[in-house]
This record gives C-alpha cells, sequence and structure tokens, in this order.
C-alpha cells in the first residue's frame, strides 16, 4: 500500500482546504512531519484511518462531532480525500460524517447524512471510475485490499510509540489483550477438525503444484525455441512426483534464458553499428544540403550589393537633411518658452494695472510709481490691527464658556454621586451568590466526566448480556446437531460397508463380465488369444458396473453429509465457547438486572450533567453582573474625581482671562459687560479694516507677478538666442526654416534604416567563411547523399527489428523464470508439510508429550507471533544500539499459574547477560519500542496475507535520545525506504528538522492549523 494524495477540509484543527502530496515528500528520502504541539500532526494520521475505515483511532471514534474543525465556516462541509495504490489498483476514497449545516432557506441548521464514496483510476490518464458509495461494500473492499483490520493497520502503519512502551512493561495477559487485536487468532480454534483433511490434500498439492511447474517449463520449451545453443541440454523426461522436477525444469529455464541473452547481445551489437551508420548518413546529407544552400546564397548576396553601391548619393543627401531637421529640434523647446514667458508677462501686467486701479481713490491714487514692498508693509500693518481686537473678542467668549462649563460641571458630579449608590449596595451581596452558582456547576461537571466510564460499562454489561442470550440458544441447539453428527457418522459407515459388499461381489464376477465381452475370433483382452474354449458364466446375482457406480456415489453423498453435520456441529461448538467466554462466568446479579442498574446509573449522570450548561450559564451571568457592578462604581467615582479637578482648573483659567480683559478696558469687572463692549467695538471697526486688507493684498501681488514674468520673458530670449547658436543657426529664424515633420523625419528614418539593414545583411552574408568556401568550392549532389541515407534507414529497421525480436524472447523467459522459482519455492513447503501434520494435531490440543507447557493452540500461535515479533525487532535493534541489545523472547513458566510463553528479556552483549524490559532508561526504551513497533509491523504484514506496505509513520519518541543514537535510529529507518518504501517521522524534536530535508510543517494560527511542504534543508 502507498498513499499519494490526502485533502483535508475542516478537519480537526484545519479550518479551511488542505492538500498534502505524499510523492513529493517520499522523493526526499525520510520525511518529517512537525510542528508545534496541538497543530495538528496526529490529526493528519486521523485522516488516513477515517478514510481508509470510516472511524479514527483512540478516544474520538466514538464522537463524530469531534472529526469537525472548529474554525470552519458554517457552510463548509468536512471532508477527507485519499488518493493511494493497494494491490496495483489507483483508488480515491472520499468521506463525509454525518454533520450539521445552515438550512438553505430561511434560519436554523439541518443535518447532513454521512458518506463515502470510492473510485478507480485502472489507467494512469485515464477518469476516475465511481465504484460503490454504500459503507458496508466500501468497507468490504477495502478490508480485501488491505488484509487488516484498523486497529491492525493504526499499530503497524502509524507506528504509535507510547503504546510499545507500555508494551514492553506489561504483563502477559496485557500482551495478550495487544496481540490478540493485532492476531485474529480465533480461527485456530477449528483447526483440529481441519488437520485430517489438510493431510489427504496435501499430497493433492504437491501434485498438482509439480503439474503447474511442469506447464510453466513448457511454456519456456515453446518460448525458447529450441535453438542451436541448447542442442547439448534437452528437455527433462521426468513426471510428476519425481523429486529431481523442479531442479531439471529450472536448470533447463536457466540455461534458456542464457542463449536467449547471447542472441540479444548480438542484436544489441548490430543494431548499435545500425544506428552509428545511419548517423554518419544523416550527417553526410545535412552537409551536402546545407553547402548547396550556402552557394546560392553568396551568389545572390553579390548581386544585392552592387545595387547597394548605385545609391550611395543618394543616402548621403537624405542624411545631411535629417541631420539639419534634428539639430532645429532641439532649439523648439527654447522657442516655445519664449513665447509662453512673453503671453504670461502680458496677462500680469494687465492684472497689475487693475488691482492699482481698484486700491487708489480720488483722495489718495495708487499709481504705477508705488513700489510693492509699501503696498505688503500698509497690509501687514492693517491685518495686525485686526488681530489685536479679534484676539480680545474671543477671549471675553472663552471666559464666558468657562462659565457655563462650570456650571455644567457641578450637575453633572451631583448625577455621578447618585449613581454610585446602588452598585455598592449590590456588590456586597454578590460573593454568596457567586459561591452557590460555582458549588452547582462544579455538580453537573463531575456528573459529565463518569458518563465516559458508565457508558462503556453499559456497553459491557449489553455484550454480556447478549452473549449469555446466545449461549443458551446455541446451548439448545447442541444436543440436536450431535445427534445429527453422530447419525450422519453411522450412515456414511453403513454405506461405505455397502460399497465394500457390492465391490467386492463385482470383482467376484468379474470374469464372467469380460466373458460376456469375448467375441469369436478376436483376441482376448486379458490374455491375447483368438481362441475361448470355457468363458465363465455369469451367476445369478451378478454385479455390474452401473450398480458398484451407484454404491459408490450413495457412499461418497453419506460422507459428503457426514461433513456437512460434522462442520455444523463444530461451528456451533466454536460459538457456544465465544459466547460463553463473552457471557463470563456465572457469577454476580443476573445480566438484565445488572444492564438496568448500569442504564439507570448512566441516566441519573446524564440527567445531572444536562443541568451543566444552564449552571455554567447562570453562573457566568453572575459573574459579568459582578463585573459591569464594580465597573460602574469605579466608573461613578473616575467620573466625580475628573470633575473635581477640571472645575479648579476652570476656575484658575477665568481668573486669568478676567484680569486679560480688564487691561482692555479699564474699570469693567463683569465678564457679559466686557464681551458686549469688545464685540461692539470689533464690528465698528473691521467694516472698514478688511476691505482695506484686501485691495492691499491683491495690489501686492499683481505687482510682484508682473516685475517677475519680466524677468523671465527676458531670460527666455535670451536662451533662444543661445539655443539657436548652440545648434549651428545664424538666427532663431535659420533654425525655424529648417524644421520638418515628424512624419517626414520618420519617413528619412525608416528610409535610410531600409537601406542600413539591407547593406548589413548582404555584407554578412558575404563575409561568412562557410558562404565564401561553398562558392569556391565544386557543386554539391543532395540526391546521392540521399540515397545513401535510405539505404542506412534500411539496414537501421531491419536491426531493431531483429533486436526487438531478441528482447522480447528474452524478456518473456525471464517472466517465465521467475515464474517458475516461484512455483517451485511454493511445492518445496508443501512436501514439508505433509509430514507434520500429523504431530501438530497432537500440539494443537494441548494433549501432546511435546506440548511441556500444554498451552491451547490460541496461545501457542500467540507465543509463536511473539517469537517473530522479537526476532524481526532484534535485527534493527541490533543497529540502533550500536550491536548492544537484543529481544529475546522468554518462554520461561510464570508463577501462580499465569499465562506462560509470553516474556520479553533484552539481552545485553557488554554484560552477557539478558534483563527485564522494565529495567531500561528513557531513551533505551524509545528505540527498543520502536524495533518492536517495526517488527511487530512486518510481522503483521505477513500475516495479512504477505501485502506490501510502502507507507510507515513513526509517532514521536524521539526526544529521548541523543545525538549518536539518534543517527543510528536515522539510518535504521533510512533502510525502511529500500524498495521505495514511503518513511514519514512525526515529531517537533528541532534536530531533526536539520537531519530529515523533506518536511511537511503544520502552522498553528488563531484561524486554524495549515500545512507547508519543505523540499530542502532550507525553506523555500
Amino acid at each position: 500500500m502507498r498513499l499519494h494524495r490526502l485533502t483535508l477540509t475542516a478537519f480537526g484543527p484545519f479550518g479551511g482546504t488542505q492538500h498534502i502530496d505524499f510523492d513529493r515528500l517520499a522523493a526526499g528520502g525520510l520525511a518529517l512531519l512537525h510542528g508545534p504541539t496541538g497543530a495538528g500532526k496526529t490529526s493528519i494520521l486521523d485522516a488516513v484511518a477515517y478514510a481508509l475505515y470510516g472511524s479514527v483511532p483512540g478516544a474520538r471514534q466514538h464522537s463524530v462531532q469531534a472529526l469537525r474543525s472548529d474554525h470552519a465556516e458554517p457552510a463548509t462541509r468536512t471532508e477527507v480525500v485519499l488518493e493511494l495504490t493497494v494491490a496495483g489498483r489507483r483508488l480515491e476514497l472520499t468521506r463525509r460524517p454525518e454533520q450539521l449545516r445552515p438550512k438553505r432557506r430561511g434560519g436554523g441548521t439541518t443535518r447532513d447524512r454521512a458518506s463515502s464514496l470510492l473510485r478507480e483510476r485502472r489507467t494512469p490518464d485515464g477518469p476516475w471510475e465511481p465504484l460503490s458509495s454504500s459503507h458496508q461494500e466500501i468497507a468490504h473492499e477495502i478490508g480485501e485490499l488491505l488484509g487488516m483490520n484498523r486497529d491492525q493497520f493504526c499499530q503497524v502503519v502509524l507506528l504509535p510509540q507510547g503504546d510499545f512502551a507500555r508494551f514492553l512493561r506489561a504483563s502477559a495477559e496485557d500482551r495478550a489483550k495487544l496481540l490478540g487485536r493485532l492476531f485474529d487468532t480465533r480461527r485456530f480454534r477449528a483447526v483440529e477438525d481441519h488437520l485430517t483433511e489438510r493431510r489427504i490434500a496435501a499430497a493433492e498439492r504437491v501434485a498438482a503444484g509439480d503439474q503447474r511447474l511442469l506447464a510453466a517449463g513448457h511454456r519456456v520449451r515453446q518460448a525458447a525455441g529450441e535453438p542451436p545453443e541448447l542442442a547439448g541440454h534437452r528437455w527433462p523426461e521426468l513426471s510428476p512426483g519425481d523429486p529431481e522436477l523442479a531442479d531439471a525444469v529450472l536448470e533447463f529455464a536457466a540455461l534458456a534464458r542464457c542463449a536467449a541473452r547471447e542472441r540479444r547481445a548480438v542484436a544489441d551489437t548490430a543494431l548499435a553499428a545500425a544506428e552509428a551508420h545511419h548517423a554518419a548518413a544523416e550527417r553526410t546529407h545535412a552537409e551536402t544540403v546545407e553547402r548547396a544552400r550556402l552557394r546560392q546564397r553568396h551568389a545572390e548576396a553579390t548581386a544585392q550589393a552592387a545595387a547597394c553601391r548605385a545609391r550611395a548619393d543618394e543616402q548621403a543627401a537624405l542624411r545631411g537633411r535629417l541631420a539639419r531637421a534634428r539639430a532645429a529640434d532641439t532649439v523648439a523647446p527654447a522657442r516655445r518658452l519664449r513665447d509662453a514667458a512673453v503671453a504670461e508677462h502680458a496677462r500680469a501686467a494687465a492684472a497689475e494695472r487693475q488691482a492699482r486701479a481698484a486700491l487708489g481713490s480720488p483722495e489718495e491714487p495708487a499709481g504705477p510709481d508705488v513700489p510693492a514692498a509699501e503696498l505688503a508693509a500698509e497690509e501687514r500693518a492693517v491685518r495686525q490691527r485686526i488681530g489685536q481686537l479679534t484676539a480680545a473678542a474671543a477671549t471675553a467668549e472663552r471666559a464666558a464658556a468657562i462659565a457655563a462649563e462650570l456650571t455644567e460641571a457641578d450637575a453633572r458630579a451631583t448625577a455621578a454621586r447618585a449613581r454610585l449608590t446602588g452598585p455598592s449596595e449590590r456588590l456586597a451581596a454578590a460573593p454568596a451568590a457567586l459561591a452557590e452558582l460555582r458549588r452547582r456547576r462544579e455538580a453537573a461537571s463531575a456528573a459529565g466526566a463518569r458518563i465516559a466510564e458508565l457508558t462503556e460499562r453499559v456497553s459491557a454489561v449489553e455484550a454480556r448480556a447478549a452473549a449469555a442470550d446466545r449461549r443458551d440458544a446455541l446451548a439448545a441447539e447442541l444436543p440436536a446437531a450431535r445427534e445429527a453428527a453422530l447419525a450422519a457418522r453411522e450412515l456414511a459407515a453403513a454405506a461405505f460397508e455397502h460399497w465394500l459388499v457390492i465391490k467386492d461381489r463385482r470383482l467376484a464376477g468379474i470374469a464372467a463380465e469380460l466373458a460376456a465381452r469375448l467375441t469369436p475370433g478376436e483376441p482376448c483382452a486379458v490374455c491375447g488369444s483368438a481362441a475361448h474354449p470355457a468363458p465363465a458364466p455369469p451367476a445369478a446375482d451378478q454385479i455390474d458396473r452401473a450398480a458398484e457406480e451407484a454404491a459408490q456415489a450413495a457412499h461418497q453423498a453419506a460422507e459428503a453429509a457426514r461433513d456437512d453435520a460434522q462442520r455444523e456441529l463444530t461451528r456451533l461448538d466454536a460459538e457456544h465457547a465465544a459466547a460463553e467466554a463473552a457471557a463470563g462466568p456465572p457469577t454476580g446479579p443476573e445480566p438484565a438486572a445488572a444492564l438496568a442498574a448500569a442504564r439507570a446509573e448512566l441516566a441519573a449522570a446524564r440527567e445531572a450533567f444536562a443541568a451543566e450548561p444552564a449552571a455554567a450559564a447562570a453562573l457566568a451571568r453572575a459573574e459579568r453582573e459582578q463585573a459591569e457592578l464594580a465597573e460602574a462604581a469605579s466608573s461613578a467615582e473616575r467620573e466625580i474625581a475628573a470633575l473635581a479637578a477640571r472645575r479648579t482648573t476652570l476656575e484658575a483659567e477665568q481668573d486669568a482671562l478676567l484680569a486679560e480683559l480688564t487691561r482692555v478696558l479699564p474699570g469693567e469687572t463683569s465678564l457679559p459687560r466686557l464681551a458686549a463692549a469688545l464685540g461692539r467695538r470689533v464690528e465698528v471697526v473691521a467694516a472698514g479694516l478688511h476691505a482695506r486688507v484686501e485691495a492691499l493684498a491683491a495690489a501686492s501681488a499683481a505687482a510682484r507677478a508682473a516685475e517677475e514674468t519680466a524677468a523671465r520673458a527676458k531670460a527666455a530670449d535670451a536662451r533662444l538666442a543661445d539655443a539657436a547658436f548652440d545648434a549651428g543657426f545664424d538666427t532663431p529664424a535659420a533654425a525655424v526654416a529648417a524644421v520638418l515633420g515628424q512624419a517626414e523625419q520618420r519617413a528619412a528614418e525608416e528610409r535610410l534604416a531600409r537601406w542600413r539593414a539591407e547593406e548589413a545583411a548582404v555584407a554578412a552574408v558575404l563575409a561568412d567563411p562557410r558562404g565564401q568556401a561553398a562558392a569556391a568550392g565544386p557543386p554539391a549532389d543532395p540526391a546521392a547523399s540521399q540515397a545513401a541515407l535510405a539505404a542506412a534507414t534500411a539496414r537501421l529497421r531491419a536491426a531493431a527489428a531483429e533486436e526487438a525480436a531478441a528482447r522480447q524472447r528474452s524478456a518473456e523467459l525471464d517472466a517465465l523464470g521467475v515464474e517458475l522459482t516461484r512455483e517451485a519455492a511454493a511445492i518445496a513447503p508443501l512436501r514439508a508439510a505433509s509430514g507434520r501434520l500429523a504431530a501438530i494435531a497432537g500440539l494443537t490440543a494441548g494433549t501432546s508429550s511435546q506440548n511441556e507447557y500444554r498451552m491451547r493452540l490460541e496461545t501457542y500461535v500467540l507465543t509463536a507471533r511473539l517469537e517473530q515479533v522479537a526476532d524481526a525487532a532484534s535485527v534493527r535493534l541490533h543497529r540502533m544500539s550500536g550491536g548492544r541489545y537484543a529481544l529475546v523472547h522468554s518462554d520461561a513458566r510464570a508463577a501462580h499459574r499465569a499465562r506462560s510463553g509470553l516474556g520479553l528479556q533484552v539481552s545485553d552483549a557488554w554484560t552477557g547477560r539478558a534483563r527485564d524490559t522494565a529495567t531500561l532508561s528513557g531513551g533505551e526504551s524509545f528505540f527498543v519500542s520502536l524495533a518492536l513497533a517495526l517488527g511487530l509491523a512486518d510481522v503483521v504484514s505477513a500475516e495479512s496475507g504477505g501485502r506490501r506496505l510502502d507507507t510507515l509513520f513513526i509517532d514521536e519518541g524521539f526526544g529521548s535520545l541523543d545525538e549518536q543514537s539518534l543517527d543510528e535510529v536515522l539510518d535504521v529507518l533510512d533502510g525502511l525506504r529500500e524498495h521505495d518504501r514511503q518513511v514519514a517521522i512525526v515529531s517537533h524534536v528541532p534536530d531533526l528538522r536539520a537531519r530529515v530535508p523533506s518536511q511537511l510543517e503544520v502552522i498553528k494560527t488563531r484561524a486554524g492549523s495549515t500545512v507547508r511542504h519543505h523540499d530542502g534543508l532550507t525553506d523555500p
């Protein structure tokens, strides 16, 4: 199984849509999945498990709402899409849990049911084809393809390190529980009933395997075609069952492959020579064509060069005219600036005359001789007089405003003192009410904490009750099944005896049966004589072949009925034992009474917990009300203090303003009378002064503008003369005469550019040494080179066809050789298994003397699995610990009649002793548990049909390792990538970021988590 892409939407901590490319992570070697605590690293692994099995591992599998992100928008649906390859098939799984969404019309929400979709892409570029949208069908399909359930998948693919650290220190009973979940040992309970059938079937399987091996060998013989190289090695004349058949067929196949490879090597050599000859012919033809083209181009360029020399005078005249026009263009900006300056000065002079006329009067005219500076000085003096009067009036208005503000501050202070009385009294009674509300909320929370425990208890009691009912029902069916099995065995024995009797009677009369077939003059089928002197006469009760076959058919039908009855009895026995084990011992209360009591306790806890939101809401309201009262009282106190300070400031400012106004109008001490007097004076004086100020300002500005524009006009005229002289003209008028329009200049420039481009192109062609050489050399012959190229192409095609045929034959023989090796490897254990079945039958029941521990088969299988796990784990543990440690399975007898055979010890090469796994340090526990997890993954994968697990996730634990141990662990993990295997480490250890270049970072934000790929040692 290989993961390719994962898309998460509103899942766990991911509020939006996140895309994870596992192929991109695997391209960089080991991959690191890191991020801060709570960012969502484990949620990515949960999403993989949810996509495959429709549920997540751990405690959250019972809560559908736990899958939805709290950061998601209400309209965004929670969805997980996983693309993977399993068993050679490219699949896509889409899962959506049951969830609430806003209604499309109106308010409120509606519930969307959970949905699943399985699609397959049958070709790399083909479309996705839907396979099923049924939860049950998808679960069955994925279970068949992966060969493991969810618990096995989460244990061997996600590798949770904490579970294996606890496994190291667990008792034999706890280890048996974990191993029992991972390995389906229930099937071994029915093994004893099948051992006899397997002993008979073993020989048939060996013969069938030899037939398959022989058939594959014949296909090798056909594919090889008996080449001359195999003349000394003929096809082995052996039959199925011969011990040497496999070796002889494999030897013949190996010789055939060697001969095919030799023929392919010869074909490869011929193809390489043909390719080299073809490449040389292509080069020769290309050179011939290029030489002919260069010769033609050089002749055309020579004719063009003569035409260019004929128009040299016309080009010189056009260039001179264009140069004078460009020089005149440099004078144009100065001319435009001079014209603009003259026009601007004329406008400014007219405006000055108009402003002086408006300023003068019949008594005091303002003629053009009055300087602008005197007008500006008079304007400033008038403005100063207006400002003094306006400031005095503003001061009086401010003093009156202060008096009004003092009155308003007194009123606000009185109101604030009134508001302070109520909150103070209510704050005194708040602590007692808050204490009572907190007690109610804590009681409800305590009841809620017990709901999960009580729910598990109810589920366990319900399961035991159901198992007890099933046990009783099966106990009622067992007697009838035993009687049916006994009757079927008796009928089978009677039918067998009847068949033997019929067979013996037919054999006794077989001579008469053969005599009935004799024909005079024809040889006897037994002795070959053509004379038949005394044929045996038939007996009165002669048994023919049809009667014998009918008796045999009845015997076989009776045996089939006996086997069916025995299998039914075995099934009922197994189911009854399982139900009896699940129901538990018959001690304690009745299942119904225990179930009723557990449900009543759970209902009471739920009822108490249902009051928790109301209690929490009441406590929150009371706390908010207390905070609001405290804030109101504090706000009133602050407002009173601020108003008192403001009153003091305003009184001081009022005294200062009254003193200032008294200096302006001596003898007045009343603020209202001072304000009225200043207002009348400002109105009388300002009426005359404002008009004078505006007229003075306009005249002063107009005079300054006229002076400045006159200076600019003079300067512009001088710059125009300088520009004309610098451009090569005697006068500005001469520059004007040389002006050409933009269109005329562009036309002249384009004409000159075309001439220059044409001359440059002709010169480049004439200067090309290849063209010169082609013109000086003999003419080329492209037709002859084309014919040589066609002959080389025909030779190349013939060699390629021969090489392809040899390559196909070699590939076919290689594939058949792999099939032969597989068949031979499959037959070898079948032969050995046939002899072991009898001994195994006694061991499975625990009655054999060889079974020293007298274990049941289930316990024995778990012990064998643990030995395999320890052996597989020791291979990697030896590398991780620098050759120091190895995991050793211990089969020491346990004390107090406890389970034996499930012990684990760590062998220390430094001390030469084995010690208990509970004595390991933190770092040692980590890499021992990691090795145990990897070993268990290998064994479970083999147990699940040998399906390859190309993707592994290793979750946490690296922080307890020193630098050297971390390097050794990473070397072991890097070795897991052999044969293109994906290995991802889930950790937040900073040192791993520098050691593992391919990374997936999970970023935690207020709006939800996001992911980011890193392909190198630095961020992109």
